[in-house]
């Protein structure tokens, strides 16, 4: 089973009998090569690229109402959706559909396959990492990879291992949301940037000591 902005591909009666998605993805890189120099030299942009997971799928009954609902479905959602399935149940991916349905028709069209082609981001979100937790003096990364958190909190300073950043004193509200993966302050609508300094922190894997009084949703992702 595949869930899509919330809603299982059950719903539509499609199941899935194959799948793709223990495959990772490519870190970025560039290659340069030197005269008289053996090997290439290679350059990391810090960064692993999108990578096409494909679901293959089935519809075995009341074919042409589901295959006709699920394809509205899918089109009506043309940029990133949150993608679950029952391969990984504590992990979700962010993905858009990539290419078209070809669906092969059986059974004097009573029936149906066709594969389901996904362009993700390399990222697997633990869905661990979404829960609100208020640490007392270390944060604990459990993967192998800096992870960029929402932070809650209020006017100050806090520090999470290397990282530090200030809140204003002279910030309008009492309650600023530290988006450490857009690189964004914000209340609702409002935007706080110009009331921040300092570097918005990461999570590195391991221990992360802490300073200040905050709330963090630490979003740990492995590949």
């Amino acid at each position: 089973m595949i869930t899509i902005n919330g809603r299982s591909s059950l719903e539509f009666g499609v199941g899935i009998h194959g799948n793709d998605v223990y495959n990772a993805p490519k870190r970025s890189t560039e290659s340069i090569s030197v005269p008289g120099r053996n090997g290439d030299l290679i350059i990391d942009n810090g960064r692993y690229e999108n990578i096409s997971v494909t679901y293959h799928c089935y519809i075995i009954s009341d074919f042409g109402n589901n295959i006709d609902n699920f394809r509205a479905f899918l089109m009506a959602n043309p940029g990133y959706c949150r993608i679950e399935d029952t391969f990984h149940p504590e992990e979700y991916r962010i993905g858009r559909v990539s290419k078209e349905l070809d669906v092969d028709v059986k059974g004097k069209s009573r029936a149906g396959e066709f594969d389901l082609v996904f362009d993700m981001k390399p990222q697997r979100y633990l869905k661990a990492g979404e829960e609100w937790i208020s640490p007392d003096s270390v944060i604990y990364n459990p993967t192998l990879f800096n992870a960029k958190p929402l932070i809650k909190t209020g006017k100050g300073t806090i520090t999470i291992g290397d990282y530090s950043i200030t809140v204003a004193n002279d910030c309008p509200v009492n309650e600023i949301y530290l988006d450490c993966d857009l690189m964004n302050a914000y209340n609702g609508s409002t935007n706080l940037n110009n009331y921040v300094s300092g570097t918005f922190p990461e999570l590195v894997p391991g221990a992360n000591a802490i300073t200040g009084n905050f709330e963090i949703q630490p979003r740990w992702w492995t590949i």
